[in-house]
């Protein structure tokens, strides 16, 4: 279970403003201003075909805060968020250090920008750490290995995805999702919790239809899933309660609840524990 030796820290590519990243916006949907006109000007295009992308945004984040709170008061005191995107507050480590300050937290993320404010941003407590990994999810070794110079992957480790996976494709000769997320939970140690979140078609068709296509013309794969598909990331892991829901429902508290009041939030989220 032992990472493999880590390879030299590559220099950050140069940020490219000519093209929409997931990452910026998704920050403009939450209102950020770490974000370029060709960021605003996807998220607007999309928001004008999906009525549901504000609310499942702000729901989305809640979910990774109710999800992280829950793992860490199980005693979880590593996590790894893969595909951080642009620091807002409270972010992973705030919440997992909140409850229990020796938290050893690594962010890592394929886009400069988010290197760079997670650098002046992201500061943990001084009784844990708070470390990023500039590294793209595709490459399961080299990220791990950059992983483990913070974290012991001998002892439990909670690993997150949020609002990830329908960014990658499950075709063998692609990206094969599924295969990823295999080489990332078999390097975990028992004990250890994997968390999701990622949109789906099954609970407004049509709009998410209309938002894939944008995402597509803008440069950006889009693959959203529908609940067998996304419920296939845990096989062999212990799904907690109450499994696979609407991440609104996941263990929701009031503002969660009225969240749900608004509408419909099309994103499935997952919380499953490695036995």
């Amino acid at each position: 279970m032992t990472a493999p030796e880590p390879e030299p820290e590559p220099v950050p590519t140069a940020i490219d403003t000519s093209r929409p990243h997931p990452a910026r916006v998704y920050d403009w949907w939450l209102g950020g201003k770490d974000n370029y006109p060709v960021d605003e000007q996807l998220a607007r295009r999309i928001l004008a075909v999906d009525g549901t992308v504000l609310r499942g945004a702000r729901a989305n984040r809640r979910f990774m805060q109710r999800a992280v709170r829950t793992v860490a008061e199980a005693g979880t005191r590593q996590f790894l968020d893969i595909g951080t995107g642009i620091p807002t507050e409270p972010n992973l480590h705030q919440v997992a250090q909140g409850v229990a300050p020796e938290s050893r937290v690594v962010y890592a993320d394929n886009d400069p920008i988010v290197l760079r404010h997670a650098e002046a941003l992201l500061r943990g407590t001084d009784e844990g750490s708070t470390a990023y990994v500039h590294a793209d999810v595709r490459d399961v070794d080299t990220l791990l290995a950059r992983a483990a110079e913070t974290l012991d992957f001998e002892e439990p480790v909670s690993l997150s995805l949020v609002a990830l996976t329908h960014y990658l494709d499950d075709d063998p000769d692609g990206d094969d999702v599924y295969g990823l997320l295999r080489g990332y939970v078999d390097a975990l140690a028992p004990g250890s919790h994997l968390i999701l979140s990622q949109v789906t078609p099954d609970l407004s068709p049509e709009a998410i239809a209309r938002a894939a296509e944008n995402f597509r013309r803008g440069g950006t794969p889009f693959h959203p899933r529908a609940l067998p598909e996304f419920s296939r990331f845990f096989d062999g892991l212990e799904l907690l309660g109450p499994g696979v829901i609407p991440v609104s429902g996941w263990r929701p508290e009031p503002v969660d609840v009225a969240i749900q009041a608004e509408g419909i939030v099309p994103v499935y989220g997952g919380v499953a524990r490695k036995v």
